[in-house]
């Protein structure tokens, strides 16, 4: 079993106790619906630049990926001092992931 092929990636433990808000993108590079979403993450992410993205290669036996559920590439969660606020599954346009974004990033003000 492949635990984390990349030692860069974060444990849970690291993911859990960040205090900024966090966008953690799962998925593989020969995805292609982790390759359709990419320039609508990017295009979403440049309006707000405070957010954290953490992007994890995935797959079996990755327990990062498995410890937040993931079943479908990409998922994108969306992290506020390490609790999962919004989850998106292979979204398909850029309002969502903007509004998913907003919400986070509005959450560091009220901090």
């Amino acid at each position: 079993m492949q635990e984390n092929a990349n030692p860069n990636e974060p444990s849970r433990d690291e993911i859990d106790a960040l205090e900024q808000a966090v966008l953690i993108e799962f998925g593989t590079a020969w995805c292609g619906h982790c390759q359709a979403a990419l320039p609508l993450i990017a295009a979403a992410l440049a309006k707000h630049p405070r957010v954290r993205h953490i992007k994890v290669e995935d797959g079996p036996g990755r327990r990062l990926g498995r410890s937040f559920g993931v079943k479908l590439w990409p998922t994108l969660i969306f992290l506020r001092r390490g609790v999962e606020q919004t989850r998106l599954v292979r979204p398909a346009d850029a309002d969502a992931i903007e509004l998913a974004l907003a919400q986070i990033d509005a959450l560091a003000d009220a901090a």
